[in-house]
């Protein structure tokens, strides 16, 4: 019996056509596992990417649309970049759902998707956020909000740049008038049923760079529907405090800088801003204090 010989352009062929199969992990799917990882060149390194900034407040506690009313309120959103500049946001809770109109310092984000700049990467473009313009010719963006007082990712591809870049979103429940949550969801004075008198409760301070305290206890007021309370400062060159939009200016004038601010409501972190004249030139500063209603004797 003879054996036949493989030519060698035979052998050459079955040896390119082995090399292809080895290249491609040998099942010949390498394009669909690079196209579900989607394309990193269009991913913006950490290096091209502004300062980044720190969102929201420690101790933040998320508030979903079953807690708020029905309504479209005015809301403040904190972003990570100065380059994702939100300018007005307006919230909508209808239906067990919240959504939000954003609308932009400017005009060069081409489309969004709120995930990662990875995860957008390899999105699906029916995924993509794309603007629309208002009145007065400004992008603005709808999306939906699963929560507020929550990080959310959202990453925005840059018209200039062809590149997706991570922000972090914060809805910040704050910035909502009371009447815009149920009955029940916020501890306030009123919730406590409070009497009219003096009280000290624990306070907690969070937020700036962590060397500012307060005395805890703090002194609480009750007179009518009004509760204050008494707050001193561990330094003296705080000037002012605004809470709920309104400045308070200190109540003394020797010693630690001390302030008489309404308590909005007790166990959750309330944010305010006090101004300090310690550094070069007056710095307001982002705080929290969470009243702890237990503690009140």
């Amino acid at each position: 019996m003879s054996i036949k010989r493989k030519r060698p352009a035979v052998l050459l062929l079955t040896l390119i056509m082995l090399l292809t199969l080895a290249a491609c992990g040998g099942n010949g799917d390498s394009s669909e596992k690079q196209d579900s990882q989607g394309d990193s060149s269009q991913v913006a390194s950490s290096e091209e990417m502004t300062d980044i900034e720190d969102v929201g407040y420690e101790g933040m506690m998320p508030v979903t649309a079953d807690q708020l009313n029905n309504g479209t309120y005015d809301i403040n959103v904190d972003s990570s970049s100065s380059m994702f500049n939100i300018e007005e946001c307006s919230l909508t809770v209808a239906d067990g759902k919240m959504s939000a109109v954003m609308t932009m310092g400017g005009t060069g984000y081409r489309y969004i998707v709120m995930k990662s700049a990875e995860e957008a990467a390899a999105s699906d473009e029916k995924e993509y956020i794309y603007p629309e313009e208002d009145k007065e010719g400004r992008h603005t963006f709808t999306v939906d909000v699963e929560s507020l007082d929550k990080a959310v990712k959202c990453a925005a591809f840059s018209d200039k740049k062809e590149k997706w870049y991570d922000r972090t979103l914060v809805f910040s429940a704050s910035s909502l008038p009371l009447s815009a949550f149920k009955e029940g969801v916020l501890t306030t004075p009123a919730v406590l049923g409070i009497k009219d008198g003096e009280y000290k409760a624990e306070v907690s301070l969070s937020g700036g760079s962590g060397r500012a305290e307060v005395d805890s206890p703090a002194v609480i007021r009750q007179s009518g529907d009004s509760c204050i309370a008494v707050i001193r400062w561990s330094s003296p060159h705080y000037d002012y405090m605004i809470v709920d939009g309104e400045k308070y200016l200190p109540v003394n004038e020797e010693g630690n800088s001390e302030f008489e601010i309404p308590v909005l409501f007790f166990d959750r972190p309330m944010p305010v801003i006090a101004d300090t004249t310690a550094m070069s030139e007056p710095h307001e500063i982002e705080y929290t204090l969470l009243f702890d209603s237990k503690s009140m004797k």
